[in-house]
């Protein structure tokens, strides 16, 4: 059932006319034989109007395939004290073009922080066993160097991507309410593009567990040789770049649908909990950073730091569902 279905249904089921429908909404009789008759849509503000009136929620009368729509008094009362920002389709279209465009950029920045230490490890390598005619002081110096300019050039994909999203910020933390024919589009959008990301989300998987062949393979080729057991990191460095590219590369774009859609990590109740417990994420992955670089920096153990990663990937899971254990018993 269409927007315009529904609100004939409501209206006749309240008993009354399409004059008294209008002037509870303090607006035109013709408006509203409009909306009946699709020729035109309300406004977000008729929208919450009429949820209310008609004890419905927002969501059943904006998406067809919502079915019933009944919401308690308590959710109404949630509904009319929080705001509420619309979003039109012409958001939602440069919203889903812009993640999409940003989405490999930020893969690869990622990548590039993965593989940064890669020219560190196998200059100092190549210099220590003598592959390459270079003291170990000027290998690690081009090492650094080559380091923090990877570094330099991921972060500055960072910036440049948080400043183009900045202004639809909103869909992440905020509960918006989307115009009327944003939902199916957005949903056919996702079921088109669900091949690829089961597809892209398997392939890096595959590729950060079979990171570790190449390294293992130099060990038994080549027994205790340090130079070889060097290049097994790189190439194990690599194969891990490239799956968790393809990792955030397709949820990048997957999650532009959930935003839109409100599901997952999206909900209206998840918001709510993210602008709570927000900050806690933040301390712990700079916690994290300054575990990596400063383990790096005074081991100088650039060929096992890399672990701390995925380690804290676990432990941000882990983080996350005692935070939502915490949230439950609150609420």
């Amino acid at each position: 059932m269409i927007l315009a279905d529904k609100i004939t249904d409501l209206r006749k089921k309240q008993g009354l006319s399409q004059e008294e429908l209008a002037e509870k909404l303090n607006v035109s009789r013709q408006s509203v034989s409009k909306w009946e008759s699709a020729q035109a849509t309300p406004d977000l503000k008729r929208i919450i109007e009429m949820s209310k009136l008609f004890s419905v929620s927002t969501d059943y009368l904006l998406k067809d395939e919502v079915a019933g729509g009944a919401i308690s008094d308590e959710e109404n009362d949630s509904l009319a004290g929080e705001v509420i920002r619309p979003v039109s389709l012409a958001d939602a279209r440069a919203f889903l073009a812009l993640k999409r465009s940003f989405a490999k950029w930020v893969a690869l920045a990622v990548a590039l922080c993965i593989v940064s230490a890669v020219p560190l490890i196998f200059l100092s390598l190549a210099a220590e066993t003598g592959v390459i005619a270079i003291s170990a002081d000027r290998a690690a110096a081009f090492g650094l160097i080559c380091l923090f300019l990877l570094i330099a050039a991921a972060v500055a994909v960072f910036i440049v991507y948080g400043l183009k999203l900045k202004e639809y910020e909103y869909m992440e933390e905020e509960t918006i309410e989307t115009a009327y024919g944003v939902s199916g589009l957005v949903k056919e959008l996702r079921a088109a593009y669900a091949p690829v990301h089961t597809r892209e989300i398997v392939l890096g998987v595959v590729l950060c567990v079979l990171a570790v062949v190449p390294l293992f393979a130099a060990m038994l080729f080549f027994g205790e040789n340090d130079f070889a057991a060097g290049c097994g990191v790189c190439l194990l460095l690599f194969l891990v770049a490239f799956g968790v590219c393809l990792i955030v590369n397709t949820s990048i774009i997957w999650g532009s649908f959930l935003i839109l859609l409100e599901e997952d990590d999206y909900t209206r109740e998840n918001k709510r909990k993210s602008r709570r417990y927000g900050p806690i994420y933040g301390i712990y992955w700079l916690l994290v950073v300054a575990i990596y670089l400063s383990w790096s920096f005074i081991g100088n153990d650039w060929d096992k730091t890399w672990v701390v990663w995925p380690i804290a990937g676990v432990g941000c899971a882990v983080l996350a569902g005692v935070i939502a254990l915490i949230g439950n018993r609150k609420d």
